[in-house]
């Protein structure tokens, strides 16, 4: 029987994927596809199924029904081959405390059988741990964690690298750090990710895809090339009284394209109309305006959109 040509189809492929736990659906028919090579953006509100899934996309629960393809290759609770081809972050990385971190990356590579030289300082020095590889891990802060954390998910350079909030405990230099080596393991080493974020602006500037669940229901797969085209140009004002604006812009302007997002923000739809003549009528009408200017919707506008959700994190 011939072998798959994997290198033109999905690395990940879930079909029809549920979960169900003590009578409660926690996903349904979640069906997830990422190609090789890409930085995959998994988002969706808190409580969606993220988690859910990712713990069956690395063997750690098994699906009510449903099953995940992982490298053309179905997986089961023997696919050991298959899973030491793959790194993961899921929820909280846990340690040996009493251990350094070296030591606990050292005894990683041994029970993976990797014995690349070099291996454990190399990770350790991407994740900026190399002078703190010697400290126990009981002394390390939990931003140190995570990183540590990353380091043994790259370890053994993996193709494929399953990550669930991998910023959680860092600063917003520690997330640039981070976005950039996940750039650079994609681009120059071929490794796939696939990484959940509450912070969509991480996952926008890195991300070639994005999958939305919400309530445990998958409701879209598209790039960030589509959503780049379909991106909406907007004029955002910030005003004093929305509703004495809104009244002059449909009356005045004769605008009916607009929305008020919030108590001081209207955005408006219709790029036709120059800025200048809305702040003017505006401000000859006695409507304190505080802000306007032309933008484009983001990966969060986009996020909100689909989900119906009117937080902002995911």
């Amino acid at each position: 029987m011939p072998m798959k040509n994997i290198e033109s189809e999905n690395i990940v492929q879930t079909n029809q994927l549920t979960k169900i736990i003590d009578g409660k659906e926690l996903v349904k028919d979640v069906n997830i596809h990422v190609k090789k090579g890409e930085i995959y953006g998994f988002l969706g509100p808190n409580g969606a199924g993220k988690t859910t899934v990712m713990k069956m996309l690395t063997n750690l629960w098994k699906p009510t029904l449903g099953t995940v393809e992982l490298f053309g290759e179905t997986l089961t609770p023997s696919s050991y081959e298959v899973l030491k081809r793959m790194g993961s972050i899921i929820e909280f990385p846990c340690f040996y405390e009493h251990m350094s971190g070296r030591d606990n990356l050292q005894l990683h590579c041994e029970y993976m059988g990797y014995y690349m030289p070099d291996s454990v300082d190399n990770a350790l020095k991407m994740l900026g741990l190399l002078e703190a590889g010697g400290q126990l891990v009981k002394r390390y802060s939990l931003g140190m964690k995570q990183r540590l954390g990353i380091a043994r998910a790259i370890l053994c350079r993996p193709e494929l690298l399953v990550l669930d909030e991998p910023t959680n405990g860092l600063d917003p230099a520690g997330m640039k750090q981070l976005r950039d080596l996940f750039k650079m393991l994609c681009a120059e080493y071929g490794i796939t990710i696939i990484i959940s974020s509450h912070i969509l602006s991480e996952v926008e500037s890195i991300a070639d895809t994005i999958g939305v669940i919400d309530h445990g229901k998958m409701i879209r797969e598209i790039s960030m090339q589509e959503i780049s085209e379909m991106n909406t140009m907007y004029i955002e004002l910030a005003v004093e009284d929305t509703k004495r604006a809104a009244y002059i812009l449909a009356d005045q302007l004769e605008l009916k394209n607009f929305k008020v997002i919030d108590a001081h923000t209207i955005r408006i739809y219709d790029d036709r109309i120059d800025t200048s003549v809305i702040s003017k009528t505006l401000a000859m009408n006695d409507a304190a305006i505080h802000f306007i200017g032309r933008k484009t919707e983001s990966l969060e506008d986009y996020f909100l959109k689909v989900t119906g959700e009117g937080a902002k994190s995911c």
